[in-house]
């Protein structure tokens, strides 16, 4: 009679990584998760997983996985576990929740959640994503290339039209300085002449 007014203290905590990502090759993964449980029964826990997708909820291994191809759960340790999913595809991102109870229990602590693992998949890149890059980048480095070239054209054929100004200025010059000189000798034969 005395006992059955004893206190059930079975105290459960689970914990699980936060964030898991799947690269788009990977086809298996394995969500943990670990619990400790004192005060509790000697007798293994029930091990639950769920999900949460974007408007729903699913129980995927209650204690028993719903897909035995796809869920498996799988004990590490004493107090560590797995889910393994296979045949991962992007429609498997969801929130995962894994559940530890102990059901002989009727502490209200004996039975608890983690605060779930967000598994992210991502999908096959697109190669026209590199495709358009290198597009872009070829016709930047052909505008570049077409705009120095264009410059280099427009320098030479300046410079080349400077020299030939400057050739003709220094004709000119030159045959100015000619004249200039020849005039005062036309003079002074003229003078001399006119003088005769």
């Amino acid at each position: 009679l005395f006992s059955t007014g004893a206190a059930d203290t079975c105290q459960v905590t689970v914990t699980q990584p936060r964030f898991q990502e799947a690269d788009y090759s990977t086809h298996t993964v394995f969500l943990t998760c670990a619990f400790s449980a004192s005060g509790c029964s000697s007798s293994s826990p029930n091990i639950l997983w769920f999900r949460f997708l974007a408007n729903e909820h699913e129980d995927l291994c209650t204690p028993g996985c719903t897909d035995h191809q796809k869920y498996k759960v799988h004990l590490l340790s004493e107090n560590n576990i797995s889910l393994q999913i296979n045949d991962l595809t992007v429609d498997d991102n969801a929130v995962y929740i894994c559940g530890i109870a102990f059901s002989n229990s009727g502490s209200p602590r004996s039975k608890q959640t983690g605060d779930g693992t967000v598994l992210m998949k991502t999908e096959k890149k697109n190669s026209n994503g590199k495709l358009i890059f290198m597009i872009i980048v070829s016709s930047l480095l052909f505008l570049y290339s077409t705009t120095v070239f264009t410059f280099f054209v427009v320098y030479k054929k300046i410079s080349s039209g400077r020299k030939i100004f400057q050739a003709i200025a220094q004709e000119l010059q030159k045959q100015r300085y000619a004249e200039h000189c020849q005039q005062p000798d036309d003079l002074e034969d003229d003078t001399v002449y006119q003088n005769r």
